[in-house]
């Protein structure tokens, strides 16, 4: 597949993680994000951790070229909680993760769980202070009968660089059913949560209290039919931000227009063909993610067998269509009997807004180019777990005869799945999380 007219080879870099054989199901990454320069990158897994890499420098000016990425920080973020008013367990799994950009030393981040989101700090260490006058080297404080001999002047000491993870805030009870996106606003100083029927808005500063700016909730719940599955702030303009559904609509709203974003600006649906409406249509067409691109004149949304690429200027039809797993649906009904049919897959941008990264079963992948119209499948496994390792592109066989490269359709494994996915700002570096594992690919020019 080609980006920006060079003909790109992807090959191995890292995989972080345990051998399948030891995974717990507090392992599984639930989150995958890289911050703004793509020094850093974030996982979050349902055991309510985070853990942070950073990318090695010694590794940039190396030939041939390597992307090393290491651990920098792992901290819990969450803890499993109890709502004894509704008898229900709130799991500490990490849903999402978004950066703050970086406006000092320290790196900021958002991370939420089902209820209630937080924001941490990520500061380095690397000197301490000794001389103190109250207390002595090891921090005990001095009887103060015995009073000051002499005033002593603290001065800094060099220590081994220690990385410490502080909650800054904590923003609860703000949602009545799981929140599953949260999106920080280009002004830097607010950010939104959704859930399956509101949308908050908050003031990074103010704990205690959000707006609330959507509510699609009916006054009867009997005649609910649409929940929200994932919000997004436009990259550049402050006012507008899009929500998703479950019925494949997407709706951008305009928070100058009104204080309560109930109407919507512009509403994006594709009209579906009566002639293939199925038992599973609404549940295909249910969207999963949405994602603006960075110029902010497009955007993407998945939904189970499909990634759309919508002009903001056009509402009635998506102006590209990239089928991710088209022979799946044949198989809809086994799919829906294991539950495999409400599986959530991410989708992102390339760095340069020409390239579509999404995932699939059998710990496959896979990449659009927009500018060629050519794809690609990809597989993520250990058996190529050697630095610069080419990928070899996989091929399906979706009829009766099989040819000796291709795989069967028939074959896929659908425990192995990559839900999540993340492509670095500014260069061809992807990361996708397979199960407990995080790969990390890199071009090859």
């Amino acid at each position: 597949m080609a980006v920006n007219g060079n003909e790109i080879q992807w090959c191995f870099s890292q995989v972080k993680g345990s051998l399948d054989d030891e995974v717990t199901d507090a392992d599984i990454i639930s989150c995958v994000e890289f911050n703004h320069d793509g020094e850093l990158l974030a996982t979050g897994d349902k055991g309510g951790r985070v853990v942070i890499f950073q990318r090695d420098q010694s590794s940039r000016g190396s030939f041939p070229r390597r992307t090393d990425y290491n651990v920098y920080s792992t901290f819990q973020s969450h803890e499993p909680e109890f709502d004894y008013l509704k008898s229900l367990e709130i799991e500490e799994k990490i849903n999402k993760i978004r950066w703050l950009q970086r406006k000092n030393p320290a790196h900021f981040l958002l991370s939420t769980n089902d209820k209630t989101i937080k924001l941490w700090k990520v500061s380095e260490r690397d000197r301490r202070a000794e001389g103190y006058n109250l207390q002595d080297e090891n921090g005990i404080p001095k009887d103060p009968s015995l009073g000051v001999a002499s005033l002593r002047v603290p001065v800094l000491k060099p220590m081994e660089l220690m990385v410490e993870a502080s909650p800054r805030r904590v923003y609860p009870n703000a949602h009545t059913y799981h929140i599953n996106s949260i999106s920080v606003n280009s002004d830097q100083e607010t950010y939104l949560s959704a859930d399956d029927l509101r949308v908050n808005l908050w003031h990074l500063d103010i704990t205690d209290q959000s707006f609330n700016i959507v509510d699609i909730k009916p006054a009867n719940m009997e005649e609910l039919t649409e929940v929200i599955t994932a919000a997004e702030f436009h990259p550049t303009d402050c006012s507008h931000f899009v929500y998703s559904s479950s019925k494949g609509v997407i709706r951008l709203c305009d928070m100058r227009q009104s204080a309560l974003c109930d109407k919507h600006a512009k509403l994006f649906e594709e009209p579906e063909d009566p002639a293939s409406r199925s038992f599973f249509s609404e549940i295909i067409s249910s969207i999963s993610d949405v994602k603006f691109s960075k110029s902010g004149r497009y955007m993407i949304s998945r939904d189970y067998l499909s990634v759309k690429v919508w002009d903001l200027h056009m509402e009635s039809k998506p102006v590209e269509t990239y089928f991710v797993h088209e022979y799946l649906r044949s198989k809809l009904c086994a799919l829906y009997e294991n539950d495999c049919i409400f599986d959530k897959f991410e989708c992102c941008w390339g760095n340069n807004d020409q390239a579509i990264l999404t995932g699939s079963y059998n710990n496959f992948f896979r990449m659009f180019d927009r500018t060629t119209a050519k794809d690609v499948t990809l597989e993520a496994t250990r058996e190529i777990a050697r630095p610069r390792t080419v990928l070899k592109p996989k091929k399906l066989c979706t009829t009766g005869k099989r040819r000796k490269d291709e795989i069967s359709s028939d074959n896929l494994d659908y425990n192995k799945k990559i839900l999540h996915t993340a492509w670095h700002p500014s260069e061809n570096i992807i990361a996708v999380a397979a199960t407990n594992n995080l790969y990390l690919f890199q071009d090859r020019l």
